[in-house]
């Protein structure tokens, strides 16, 4: 097992990366206070369920916990306020008290949703990320937690951090490979944004991050973790540093929004994403070599770079003007300088945004 850290203070938390690490859960939440005196809610999905759900939730039991379960459809649609009151309603029925815990069993989404309940739920109770994709390695980490608004993603939430991360790359092995692809985005994104050496390790071991290889994935997420802990713990609120992490995203949330949270996976939205940004990064003078080489990285893991057609244009940059990085008449975008290496622009035209989106709906 390895672990990392988030240094936030007193409310500091680890990150434990390794193999097997489910069957110790009990343990482990022993070890961080949370006693069995008071209920804890487990929360998946359904996918998740049918792999994980029975097997933790007789772990907890045989160490002594009493356990509501509550299992929400998969996928983006889940995010929504009326499954926020569903899941309560579950928490309040089972008797959970300022004690409780919330757990999140399974990717981003029910990790948002998960974690946005535990913070709302009595003003706020203890939560653990026990996070089940690739893709969930970047949002268990860092205490944002948020459902969505039809207009835009990840609107309506708060920051609330985790007890901890407990990363079991066991459970990643039964992973659709679609979703292993799109997961690999988001790592691979935290080189694009710090560490190009990263990157380049990366490109060469992408076979083996494609066929799971356990090494390999434990490597990856404990250096994309690490890149996280890193920045989370230099601005846990986003008031500055923290922003490079949306590398990506304001292109890719727009196309989430558009899409109808459904068409395009995260992590294929973000691919899409971090190609528009390295492209806006030429018209504001850097290489274009930028680009190209972004494609070429995010084409071998088998990745989406170009918008489906079918998306209009309007609606795209319509979605951008909700997204929390629209402020005072000025798109904000992480543009790349270098692979490994963003700035925070705060004043990119919205007329070579347009351009570029309306590019990225041309060619293969």
């Amino acid at each position: 097992m390895k672990q990392l850290t988030v240094e936030l203070g007193e409310r500091s938390y680890p990150i434990y990366v390794g193999e097997g690490l489910l069957n110790d859960i009990a343990a482990t939440l022993g070890k961080h206070r949370i006693g069995t005196k008071s209920p804890l809610l487990l929360v998946t999905d359904e996918q998740v369920a049918k792999h994980y759900l029975e097997r933790v939730k007789g772990l907890l039991e045989a160490g002594g916990y009493k356990v509501a379960t509550a299992v929400v459809a998969s996928g983006e649609k889940s995010k929504s306020l009326s499954v926020l009151e569903d899941i309560i309603t579950v928490a309040l029925e089972a008797g959970l008290d300022r004690n409780s815990a919330v757990l999140a069993l399974g990717g981003g989404v029910v990790g948002d949703l998960a974690g946005f309940v535990a913070a709302s739920y009595m003003r706020g109770v203890r939560f653990v990320q026990i996070p089940t994709t690739i893709l969930a390695h970047d949002s268990s980490v860092g205490g944002k937690v948020a459902v969505n608004h039809r207009l835009a993603k990840n609107v309506i939430g708060a920051f609330h951090q985790p007890e901890f991360v407990l990363y079991d790359i066991a459970t990643l092995k039964s992973l659709p490979d679609r979703e292993v692809r799109a997961g690999l985005s988001e790592l691979v994104k935290e080189g694009f944004i710090l560490d190009r050496e990263f990157v380049e390790w990366c490109d060469a071991n992408a076979e083996k991050l494609l066929a799971l290889d356990s090494a390999a994935l434990e490597h990856a997420l404990y250096i994309g973790c690490g890149v996280k802990a890193k920045v989370v713990s230099e601005d846990e609120k986003e008031g500055g540093l923290r922003a490079i992490l949306n590398l990506g995203h304001t292109i890719g949330h727009a196309l989430e929004a558009v899409a109808g949270y459904g068409e395009l996976l995260h992590g294929e939205a973000i691919a899409i994403g971090m190609v528009g940004a390295a492209r806006l990064s030429a018209k504001l003078g850097n290489p274009a070599s930028i680009a190209s080489e972004t494609e070429r990285i995010l084409r071998q893991f088998g990745l989406p770079v170009r918008i489906p057609r079918h998306l209009d244009t309007d609606a795209i940059m319509g979605a951008m003007m909700h997204d929390k990085k629209f402020t005072e008449g000025s798109m904000v975008f992480i543009i790349p300088k270098d692979i490994g290496e963003v700035e925070i622009n705060r004043s990119v035209s919205s007329v070579w945004v347009r351009e570029v989106v309306d590019s990225l709906k041309e060619g293969e």
